[in-house]
């Protein structure tokens, strides 16, 4: 069997299949289910450094191959994370790799919560979202923007020795300008893609679908679109890479891997199936397996010319 262990800079990891922010909940959600700890990683819902309810109802609708959704980044505040019995706390009793997303609607706020969360244990990564669509301050403000980008990286980074993961938008026209920007500010590794914008009308109604208008699409719609982005950042920046973006199943995570991504992360798919993410780590290996590649390191970059 092929060795599956993952190492993202200074942080290693069981397997390279983690969970996506924004569809695992905090963990506790699913682990009735089975245990975190056969994850890579669990990534948690972004957390803000006061409470936020998100954007009214309604908010979510299945679309051709995938969702859109204007959740707004709905969460429970940094304090209540840290202190709250299912929330971090959970996370350490889980033994799973926690990578906490974080995010503000200023850059002081983003700072305040990644200086919060430096002195707690059982952190293994922070992953700053400058990329959502889903609310009107911050978010992909900041992500959509070379100078705020390395600005909110390089503030984060004077105050925490935690890794930092940035995660980008694909809502730009050229994504390795951000990815360089970001590393240039400190990001240790890159995780892309959020989700796309889009927009959703009843024509009955004539009225959009979204309570807030816009939304941000994900599922295999938009796979194609996150495997070239991840190209691009392989190409242009030398650190680990996290890809997402409609993976389904293990042959999709393969087409990452073989386009720069060190690791993945399962989302959208975790609605309609949440052992997604383990039958993905299972068909990884038999991939790896029926090649007779060695590691699943082996796998990341090799994509062969046409």
């Amino acid at each position: 069997m092929a060795d599956f262990k993952t190492e993202l800079g200074k942080v290693t990891l069981k397997n390279p299949v983690m969970t996506a922010s924004g569809t695992f909940g905090y963990g506790y959600e699913y682990a009735e289910l089975y245990p975190l700890d056969k994850l890579g990683a669990v990534v948690v819902k972004g957390i803000s450094l006061d409470p936020v309810s998100g954007n009214p109802m309604p908010r979510h609708a299945e679309i051709t191959s995938g969702v859109i959704n204007a959740v707004g980044l709905q969460n429970p505040g940094v304090e209540e994370f840290i202190n709250g019995e299912k929330y971090l706390p959970f996370l350490r009793k889980s033994n799973a790799a926690a990578v906490i997303n974080i995010w503000g609607k200023t850059i002081n706020e983003y700072v305040e919560v990644a200086e919060i969360l430096n002195e707690q244990n059982g952190i293994t990564a922070l992953e700053i979202n400058i990329s959502c669509p889903n609310i009107k301050e911050g978010g992909i403000a900041f992500g959509t923007d070379l100078k705020m980008a390395n600005k909110v990286v390089s503030e984060i980074r004077k105050v925490t020795t935690l890794p930092l993961v940035t995660k980008l938008s694909p809502n730009v026209t050229r994504i390795a300008d951000f990815a360089k920007t970001v590393v240039d500010a400190g990001s240790d590794m890159i995780s892309l893609i959020n989700t796309l914008t889009g927009m959703v009308i009843d024509i009955e109604t004539r009225k959009p679908v979204l309570a807030n208008k816009i939304g941000g699409v994900s599922g295999p719609a938009v796979k194609p679109v996150a495997v070239k982005l991840v190209h691009e950042v392989y190409n242009a920046v030398d650190v680990p890479i996290i890809g997402m973006g409609g993976i389904q199943n293990g042959s999709d995570a393969i087409e990452f891997m073989l386009a720069g991504a060190d690791a993945v992360a399962v989302g959208t798919a975790v609605f309609s199936d949440p052992y997604a993410p383990l039958k993905v780590i299972e068909e990884i290996g038999q991939y790896l397996d029926r090649h007779n590649i060695k590691s699943v390191k082996d796998i990341v970059g090799r994509l062969e010319s046409v």
